[in-house]
């Protein structure tokens, strides 16, 4: 829609479908309805609903789109929905502007349902899908609106912090705290109006997957905001392990054994043809896993991966764009290049380490 391409997860049609039988038995005590009737008007609100949520979502992206940020794509599923954009906001005002455009989209959406509840006659189909519209738009609105993180109001949040400061990671830190804050708030909400009978039973499990998810999506942002700070610690001809060269069709273990007496056990074996161009890389797993006693006799382009399936990174990338090309294009080893000589070999455990310090690796 509108050049913007988008996804249906699985999820929000379990949810649609939970919705519309819900609400069709609703529908039918309130307007005494034959159970047909009732589905009928659960699929047209449920229709409606989505609508909604996709109008909410477009709202980001095309603000986005208007300030040349590109869009990926848009998401509905449990939980609502997502737009996913290419890189981030140049500057808090931009920031801002795209976070709000979302809510400010689902509270125009509500005015006119509230308009629309008023105007027509009480106790008829119509009348019943506007105001239920018109409340859900509402509560869209406002609880998206909320100043935490990940929903549109801690975005918010963070570029009026970012703005103030300078710092963009200090805002998604404040804002991703204060999303810890309200996902506890919701849950203390939901659970009062669960005792006091304001919210049907049916409703808390839902409710409860709410606040677990913002509360879920407020850390990653806290964690997402210190890696971020270290994005200026990445030097590629630091971070780079060394290539040790070594020609096509020599035995593994006649690599391996140059390798050590050159006293560099971390270099990674570099495969390269009669005229010296490297043309593949040994794959350091599956050197391992050849027994001992074979080695002798497997030449290392059998353990070896062309260098054309690798993903390159370039020396003298800043980390900002270290890690953009990393996110673009996800592996477990990089070829830095110098012009058209390879320099070096980049893990992508070695990258995490040094991001993440204090994070636990998995072997």
């Amino acid at each position: 829609m509108f050049g913007v391409p988008l996804h249906l997860n699985v999820s929000m049609v379990l949810f649609a479908v939970l919705i519309a039988v819900l609400y069709a038995e609703f529908a039918r005590r309130q307007l005494d309805l034959p159970q047909i009737s009732g589905y009928l008007i659960g699929f047209g609100f449920v229709v409606s609903l989505l609508g909604s949520v996709l109008l909410h979502e477009l709202g980001h992206a095309l603000t986005a789109r208007r300030y040349g940020i590109g869009v990926r794509g848009i998401t509905l599923e449990l939980l609502g929905g997502y737009t996913e954009m290419d890189r981030d906001a140049p500057s808090p005002r931009v920031d801002l502007l795209v976070s709000l455009a979302g809510p400010a989209v689902s509270a125009v959406l509500g005015v006119l349902a509230v308009a629309a509840t008023l105007a027509l006659p009480q106790g008829t189909v119509a009348h019943q899908l506007a105001f239920q519209l018109a409340v859900s738009n509402v509560i869209v609105a406002l609880f998206n609106s909320l100043p935490g993180l990940p929903l549109d109001g801690g975005r918010a949040l963070r570029a009026a912090v970012w703005g103030l400061t300078r710092d963009r990671h200090l805002g998604t830190e404040v804002a991703g705290w204060a999303g810890r804050v309200v996902a506890v708030g919701t849950t203390v909400v939901v659970l009062l109006l669960t005792v006091t009978d304001r919210l049907a039973p049916l409703a808390l499990p839902l409710m409860l997957l709410v606040a677990v998810t913002l509360w879920r999506g407020a850390g990653q942002s806290i964690r997402a905001a210190r890696v971020s700070r270290r994005f200026p610690l990445i030097d590629l001809s630091r971070l780079a392990r060394p290539v040790w060269p070594v020609g096509t069709g020599t035995p593994l273990a006649e690599a391996q054994r140059r390798r050590a007496d050159a006293a560099q056990p971390d270099a990674a074996l570099l495969v390269t043809d009669s005229t010296g161009r490297p043309v593949a890389l040994v794959d350091p797993a599956a050197a391992e896993a050849v027994p001992v006693e074979r080695r002798p006799w497997l030449a290392v382009d059998a353990v070896a991966r062309s260098l054309g399936t690798l993903p390159t990174l370039t020396l003298g990338w800043d980390g900002e764009r270290v890690m953009e090309a990393v996110q673009t294009h996800p592996g477990a080893q990089y070829v830095v290049t110098s012009g058209e000589d390879v320099v070096g070999i980049l893990h992508i455990a070695d990258l995490a380490q040094l991001l993440e310090p204090n994070r636990k690796m998995t072997p």
